[in-house]
């Protein structure tokens, strides 16, 4: 008989009907198996095996929905095809009735789902790779995004307006009263022109320069773009290989120069609409009219009226190509040098950029097929410029100001040269216009009194004056004189001359000796360093003309070429009494004898020379010769305002502080930076006061007796450079502290080398030295400034260091060579205070080019005072240099 027509047995109690609700049923059979049969966990629980009867048809009937329930979840999962153990009520998934449809069975949980992530079916790290299929729907669901989104965008930007773009504002300068001094900067040189009065050579340099295909692009050039956006990610520089078209954009786009992608995105995106809807002549004038030339000015009208003279139309293709070429970048192609921003952007540096670029983009526009291979042959030479400064605004001293503050601000603040272009900011300066004014009244009166050019065209030609005043307290720039008138003499002589200081460099060598003293001649080098003599200004040293000069150790030192080293004194006159010719250091700096300050740096050191320079705030780029003795008697060329400022670090007893001169600025009415007094600890008190000391000296009975002011004390040094190119006073009070500078050079500042020129005869005197008219302006001025302040005392210097070469050193017998070097004839040429003339070039041989050499004894004569070099020495010289007579040493402006 078939198993599922067996009838089952009866329940022992709770009738047939209930027994039948509170069994498991069977997916192949009708009615329900025997409770033994139905696997129950109940069963196990039974003593005897024996089935326990439900009190109730309620209660069976729980406890069958219970046990299908938990049956089924169990056995779901087991797949389809157990006929025999279906979860819930009709039958199990194998049954005749397909996959069961219980209620106990778990729903698919990847089972129709969107995405399918994780991949269903998958397992470990399989589940977690994406399909391709997930991939590609991704990638274009992304693409389609970005697209929709530049739709958008692009539909949303508008076309440039010429007449509205770059609408910059004015910058104020303020005095240091808040009294305002000018309002410049700003876009108040500007004026657009039509396309039809560009001349066409201008139009083709552009795009030779920038932009060659610039007639057939769309506007973009996509290896550009990729290239700026690569560079963004690495954190670099964001320009390079933009069109004229984008450059236009960039430009008219002056509310907006942040280097972001948000910005660049849209730029972009201005830059396709003008590529499809602007004229490319259009788009040509655009950006020749928006286009930023340096000198303030803004368009290729103001550029050409800036750097030429005339009109637009008229610019030949000489002119064009140098404009062109300053688009680049003005800061650094601009011939006339722009250091007041930076100061590596000297004449020279920038005249050679610009003469490159311009000879390489008449090259391209012969090569492009613009310009004739003839006419290209004309233009060897820079065409010739005019004076950077128009504006009447800027003449006088006012230009010099401007540049100085602006410069300050680019290289000392977060404030960019771009955004100051832009204008709308407040600058206070720390200048007192009553002490301009007096530095500038001081030096045209010795100018009126005593240079003639009429009757003196041969030396009172080409003079220049610089100055510049420093109040010790903060180091606050109060006054410059930078020459004759921005608008005509460009270069600001109170912050770049390249004339050497002479010696008004000595008081750093006594700084040296007293701060970290000699070195001992018995000791290793090694030991010598650490163990050394601080020297008092009571100290002796030889004041002999032509003196041998020796290396700490008592070794004569000797050059590359093995030549020794005589220093000279002025007029070969020597000081102290013979046969030792002793002096002490405060007699030698009152005399200004040069070898005593050459043989106490080379015993201190000269590497602590050039330290004691620097703390006092000299710049290391201005030091020139580090490693020759000529270093301690000033051959290097740091400005005016950097020696006033390094004096006033012996007037704050040693406390030095930074030249500035902007005290805050502002920019839409709230306060966006302000200076903060830092002093530094450049000496003790005990050594700048002994130098104060000292140089009051030189003021009283010295060479400075000229620089004496009416019931004020006062501390100051004369220099001179060797053949008279330059002269120098600086000197300070308590109060105040000022340098004056004095050389000749020609006026005509397009020169590539302009070399300095002697000053004997000037003003009808022998020589110029530091006494005569650097102390004479220095005297007129400061009277004046200090008028009304009350006279205060400097701090009384206590004594220091040690007397050394306190007993006579015996008598030596000169050698061969130094007994022929002192039967020569003296000098013919005329010589006064400090200085004795650089020789001709022909009878150079030492590093500088300006020693004597004898070639019996193998000895050289120092120049006196400088060892000759008169700005013109490079940063590293050689034995074999002789650069001549150039202007600086490449150091620059921004208080160089």
């Amino acid at each position: 008989m078939s198993e599922h027509r067996r009838k089952p047995p009866q329940p022992q109690g709770g009738g047939r009907a209930a027994a039948r609700r509170g069994q498991t049923g069977s997916s192949s059979g009708r009615r329900a198996a025997p409770r033994s049969a139905t696997g129950s966990p109940s069963d196990s629980y039974d003593s005897g095996g024996e089935e326990r009867p439900f009190g109730s048809r309620a209660e069976a009937r729980r406890a069958a929905q219970r046990s299908s329930t938990s049956g089924g979840r169990r056995r779901a999962a087991d797949g389809a095809g157990h006929g025999g153990h279906g979860g819930g009520r009709r039958g199990g998934p194998g049954g005749p009735n397909g996959p069961g449809r219980g209620r106990g069975r778990e729903p698919d949980p990847y089972k129709k789902r969107i995405v399918d992530y994780p991949r269903a079916g998958k397992y470990g790290w399989a589940r977690w790779v994406p399909s391709w299929k997930l991939v590609t729907g991704t990638f274009i669901g992304f693409c389609g995004s970005l697209m929709a989104v530049a739709g958008i965008a692009y539909a949303m930007v508008g076309v440039p307006d010429v007449a509205a773009a770059a609408k910059a504002q004015n910058n104020v300068y303020y005095w240091a009263n808040n009294k305002p001094m000018v309002s410049t900067g700003g876009e108040t040189n500007r004026q657009n022109i039509k396309y039809e009065q560009i001349p066409e050579a201008m139009r083709y340099a552009v795009m030779s320069a920038e932009n060659k295909k610039f007639e057939t692009d769309k506007g973009i050039d996509p290896v550009g773009i990729g290239r700026a956006l690569f560079n963004m990610a690495k954190g670099g520089e964001t320009q390079g290989g933009s069109t004229i078209t984008q450059q236009y954009v960039k430009n008219a786009m002056l509310n907006d120069q942040s280097q972001t992608v948000s910005r660049k995105f849209k730029e972009l995106l201005v830059s396709i609409k003008v590529g499809r809807e602007e004229p490319k002549e259009e788009v040509m004038a655009g950006y020749l009219n928006t286009a930023y030339y340096g000198r303030t000015s803004y368009g290729l009208q103001a550029a050409a009226r800036s750097y030429f003279g005339k009109d637009a139309t008229n610019l030949n293709a000489s002119e064009c190509a140098l404009l062109a070429a300053v688009l680049k970048g003005a800061t650094y192609y601009d011939p006339a040098g722009a250091t007041a921003i930076d100061p590596a952007a000297t004449q020279e540096a920038n005249t050679k950029r610009a003469k490159d670029r311009w000879s390489w983009i008449l090259s391209e526009m012969v090569k492009d097929g613009h310009l004739s291979a003839t006419e290209r042959a004309k233009y060897t030479e820079l065409p010739k410029l005019q004076n950077p400064r128009s504006s009447s605004e800027l003449g006088g001293q006012i230009g010099y100001l401007v540049d100085l503050a602006k410069g300050y601000v680019i290289n000392n603040t977060d404030i960019t040269e771009e955004q100051l272009r832009q204008g709308g900011y407040e600058i206070h300066t720390t200048f007192d216009k009553k002490k301009v004014a007096d530095l500038e009244k001081a030096v045209k009166k010795v100018r009126k009194e005593n240079l003639d050019v009429k009757r003196r065209p041969k030396t009172d030609t080409h003079v220049q004056f610089g100055g510049a005043s420093v109040d010790p307290k903060d180091g606050a720039i109060v006054a410059i004189y930078g020459g004759e008138s921005a608008t005509k003499h460009f270069t600001n002589n109170a912050d770049e001359t390249g004339a050497a200081v002479g010696s008004t460099f000595k008081p750093f060598v006594l700084a040296a000796a007293m701060q970290d003293g000699k070195r001992d001649p018995d000791l290793g080098e090694s030991q010598a360093q650490d163990e050394r003599t601080k020297v008092s200004p009571d100290s002796f040293y030889s004041g002999k003309n032509k003196l041998k000069i020796k290396t700490y150790d008592g070794s004569i030192w000797k050059n590359d070429k093995g030549k020794e080293w005589l220093q000279t004194n002025d007029d070969d006159e020597s000081y102290g009494a013979p046969p030792n010719y002793r002096i002490d250091l405060r007699e030698a700096m009152r005399v200004s004898a040069n070898s005593a300050f050459v043989q106490l740096g080379m015993d201190v050191g000269l590497d602590k020379v050039k330290q004691a320079a620097e703390n006092a705030g000299l710049r290391e780029s201005s030091l020139t010769g580090t490693t020759f003795p000529s270093f301690s008697i000033g051959i290097s060329d740091p400005s005016a305002i950097r020696m006033a400022g390094s004096y006033a670090t012996f007037a704050t007893s040693g406390k030095q502080n930074e030249p500035f001169s902007v005290k805050e600025v502002e920019h839409e009415g709230g306060s966006v930076w302000k200076h903060k007094t830092d002093p530094k600890d450049a000496f003790t008190a005990p050594v700048a006061d002994n130098v104060t000391d000292v140089l009051k000296t030189v003021v009283e009975e010295g060479t400075g007796t000229s620089a004496q002011l009416n019931g004020r004390e006062v501390a100051g040094k004369t220099g001179t450079t060797d053949g008279n190119k330059s002269a120098w006073f600086v000197g300070y009070t308590p109060q105040l502290s000022t340098a004056v500078s004095m050389y000749r050079m020609d006026d005509d500042e397009t020169k590539k080398s302009r070399p300095f020129l002697e000053m004997y005869g000037t003003g009808g005197q022998k020589t110029i030295h530091g006494a005569s008219f650097p102390a004479e302006v220095w005297h007129d001025y400061m009277e004046q400034a200090l008028k009304g302040e009350p006279a205060k005392n400097f701090p009384e210097a206590e004594p220091i260091g040690v007397v050394v070469n306190d007993l006579p050193t015996p008598s030596v017998t000169p050698s061969p060579t130094e007994s022929e070097e002192e039967q020569t004839e003296p000098s013919t040429e005329p010589s006064e205070t400090e200085t004795t003339p650089s020789p001709s070039a022909s009878e150079t041989c030492g590093p500088f080019g300006t020693f004597e050499c004898d070639d019996t004894g193998g000895t050289e004569t120092g120049g006196t005072e400088t060892g000759g070099t008169d700005g013109g020495v490079s940063s590293s010289p050689t034995e074999s240099e002789d650069p001549g007579n150039t202007r600086g040493n490449g150091n620059g402006g921004i208080f160089g």
